[in-house]
């Protein structure tokens, strides 16, 4: 009896808010020395530079975990009657985050393995169930709290939201004349989907980061706040990834894995530390409310 006692004490020691946030900012901090050591390219037998196989695996391995991770904290928040928040919250963000997984998957499968341009793939399935996961869970977070946003507060939200669009607007509508002839030779399916998905991902960009805004302005400050906090800067580490992969995608040499790429990894680690966070604050709610109700 006592042995099973200690060892969950054990595993709750492991498990707890402050070893949570230790491993998920080690796990950033390697992955960017991990991008900025190893991301140069080397040359390859076809006469062009080529990033090594052995690196590839390391980058797939932490942006994976990161996510796996991510959606597994969240799914805790899910399962636990206690979470402030709401459950649904965090089941939309737990689906978010291993959609994203499953779609990072079967993305490095396209491009490692089978060795194909992975611009659409299935892995596009679980991408936009992803977002739209994201979305819904952040709606529902603001909502919930019936945000109420000053003026101010409501311009710099739209200055967000226009800074986003018009950036990926200028991204979108620079010149590719070296890409054309490798769209040529993608299937007419692809070339009928790439279009919708572009804009679909471009949208959902600019919503989460408007959304994202909305969430740093309405609970900053406070420790219960530091959970919305994480989540945003989530967001905004998604929007940077995107628009940069958007960015340099347009080369037909591309290959992921470039340092501003770490930026999905920062991604995946954030939510994790914003539902942990939250995990932590929820619980210490319970515990004060329970202790003012004692005679």
């Amino acid at each position: 009896m006592s042995n099973t006692y200690d060892k969950s004490i054990r595993n709750k020691s492991f498990l707890s808010t402050q070893n949570i946030i230790l491993i998920n900012i080690a796990w950033g901090v390697i992955s960017l020395l991990y991008f900025l050591l190893f991301s140069a390219k080397v040359p390859g037998n076809d006469g062009f530079e080529h990033r090594a196989q052995w690196y590839m695996i390391g980058k797939n391995i932490f942006e994976n975990i990161a996510y796996l991770a991510s959606g597994l904290l969240c799914l805790r928040n899910w399962r636990s009657p206690q979470i402030v928040s709401g459950r649904n919250v965090w089941l939309f963000t737990a689906i978010g985050m291993l959609s994203y997984f499953l779609g990072n998957i079967i993305f490095d499968y396209t491009e490692l393995v089978l060795g194909q341009e992975p611009s659409v793939s299935l892995g596009d399935i679980f991408f936009v169930i992803s977002y739209v996961c994201l979305g819904v869970g952040m709606v529902m977070a603001v909502i919930s709290r019936r945000i109420s946003l000053e003026a101010w507060q409501l311009l710099i939200i739209l200055a967000i939201g226009a800074f986003g669009s018009a950036l990926a607007w200028f991204i979108s509508n620079l010149p590719q004349t070296a890409a054309k002839a490798t769209k040529e030779l993608m299937p007419t399916w692809m070339q009928t989907v790439e279009p919708f998905l572009t804009l679909f991902y471009v949208v959902s960009d600019v919503l989460l980061l408007m959304i994202a805004t909305t969430l740093l302005l309405a609970f900053w400050g406070g420790r219960a706040s530091l959970s919305w906090r994480m989540i945003a800067a989530a967001a905004f580490s998604l929007y940077i990834a995107d628009m940069w992969f958007k960015y340099a995608s347009r080369n037909p040499q591309y290959e992921s894995g470039d340092i501003l790429e770490v930026f999905w990894v920062f991604g995946g680690v954030l939510f994790g530390m914003g539902a942990a966070l939250e995990h932590d604050a929820s619980l210490t709610r319970i515990r004060r409310a329970s202790g003012r109700k004692r005679p």
